[in-house]
């Protein structure tokens, strides 16, 4: 998964959405897991590594996450912006070139085009710092809008690095148009203006904007005896007496003047708006209701009492819809946290079993392997069973129920879990008083999906012909 700021919080905030259909305990079971599972690593958990075992326990899906899709959307915007500003660059440029033969092609316009040029770089990253949308008519004509808003807290910076890229695309052709119409056509630059302006004072202006580079081009810096020579008025007809060539030795200041004070501001800018991004990003995730709560779940310890109610008035729920089932034939048997050991009655192995461990001391990771080949194993042949052993007098933890939940999505449709309770002693039938409480689990999980089994076929519990157990 990227490490991307943007995407990370489009991720955890779809995922974020997601959970609020879930039970407020299930949550924290989950989350309180993972917690202690990366403490057992030595890693800390953050928003990314939450994420990827949230992806590992979801499985590949079919449909392109949020953070994809909403990355795409950008793109192709980014594009069009970038596509439009190279087409006007181009066609910009050609119009301020654009030179009959007998107009000068006047160096104040190029300078007063620059400036504004420069300014609406300045505006763009200007309005994405505070938070302004002068763009906002088009966001919301293209842009998807979200329960939470968390895209349209965005929008002011993502629609600003969208404007800097289609920027960059109009200082970069601009100036590549430049020096082909440098290259293939005789330009001829001279400087007018209609204010009371002598040469020396429009030398001084000159020489000050080209101070960023006089050192490294001087031939690039206006001397003062071509600013004197190659001022116009409109009314004049003719080069007059100046040699025709000193007209053209313009081209380095305006090649230099667009490279330094429109292309070179916007490349920095677009760079600018990246960061924004980014840190703003930053920001929200680490802001973010979800995140709180999910730290919350994460650092406090979760207890399962068994019981359906949360409310303190109410005593334990002991009922339950569910019976003891016949063992299934089954040749796929799961050890939960060490069930079994050091032996298993003989009545759940044979020649053909296929055991796995998981639960207990094996890390998420082994937990997610023995639910992947479990899932090869059934889908090998047909409909049948898994047998999950446990200890009878340990009470049902949160840990095997979202293993439960987790197969459950992965494992095919239509398979059945039998939950095999076993006593201290692997000969002798579990407690009858043990044996409820993994009833009772059997039942919130959805006895759809798991049943509880005994070891011997032949077993019948004391009170079986009581009724249901209670």
């Amino acid at each position: 998964m990227t490490e991307s700021p943007l995407h990370l919080l489009l991720e955890f905030d779809a995922r974020s959405q997601r959970d609020q259909d879930q039970p407020p305990a299930f949550l924290h079971r989950r989350d309180r897991k993972f917690a202690l599972s990366c403490e057992q690593r030595g890693e800390i958990p953050d928003a990314r590594l939450w994420l990827e075992h949230m992806a590992r326990l979801s499985g590949p899906g079919n449909h392109p996450s949020i953070a994809d899709t909403t990355g795409r959307l950008w793109s192709r915007i980014n594009a069009g912006f970038a596509t439009a500003g190279v087409l006007l660059g181009m066609l910009t440029m050609l119009g301020l070139l654009f030179y009959d033969g007998g107009q000068r092609i006047n160096i104040t316009v190029f300078l007063a085009f620059v400036v504004l040029q420069l300014f609406l770089a300045l505006f763009t990253t200007a309005q994405a710092l505070v938070g302004w949308q002068p763009w906002r008519w088009l966001a919301h004509r293209i842009i998807p809008r979200g329960r939470t808003g968390m895209v349209s807290r965005l929008n002011p910076v993502l629609m600003a690095r969208a404007a800097h890229f289609g920027g960059l695309g109009f200082a970069l052709t601009g100036l590549l148009t430049l020096l082909v119409m440098v290259v293939v056509q005789d330009l001829a630059f001279g400087w007018s203006t209609t204010l009371e302006t002598s040469a020396p004072g429009y030398h001084r202006l000159v020489v000050a904007i080209a101070t960023p580079w006089g050192w490294l081009w001087p031939a690039a810096v206006p001397e003062l005896a071509l600013v004197e020579a190659t001022r116009f008025f409109r009314a004049d007809i003719g080069a007059g007496a100046i040699e025709p060539q000193r007209w053209g030795q313009w081209w380095p200041f305006v090649t230099m003047l667009w490279t330094t004070w429109v292309l070179l501001p916007r490349g920095l800018l677009t760079l600018v708006s990246v960061a924004l991004v980014r840190r703003r990003a930053r920001q929200l995730l680490a802001d973010h209701p979800g995140m709180h709560a999910l730290m919350y779940r994460m650092e406090t310890p979760s207890l399962d009492t068994g019981s359906q109610h949360n409310d303190a008035a109410d005593m334990p729920d002991t009922g339950t819809r569910t019976n003891v089932q016949p063992l299934p034939d089954s040749d796929i048997l799961l050890s939960w946290a060490g069930a079994g050991e050091p032996e298993l009655p003989r009545t759940l192995t044979g020649a053909t079993t296929r055991m796995l461990q998981a639960g207990g001391a094996a890390s998420l990771e082994d937990d997610q392997k023995a639910l992947s080949q479990i899932e090869e194993w059934l889908r090998q042949g047909p409909d049948q069973a898994v047998l999950v052993v446990t200890r009878s007098w340990e009470p049902p933890t949160g840990e095997l129920q979202d293993f439960l939940t987790a197969a459950r999505e992965l494992w095919p449709r239509g398979t059945r879990v039998a939950l095999v309770p076993l006593g201290l002693d692997a000969r002798k039938e579990p407690e009858a008083h043990q044996l409820r409480q993994w009833l009772r689990f059997a039942d919130r999980v959805g006895e759809d999906f798991v049943g509880v089994s005994v070891p011997s076929l032949e077993w019948r519990p004391p009170y079986a012909d009581q009724g249901d157990l209670v």
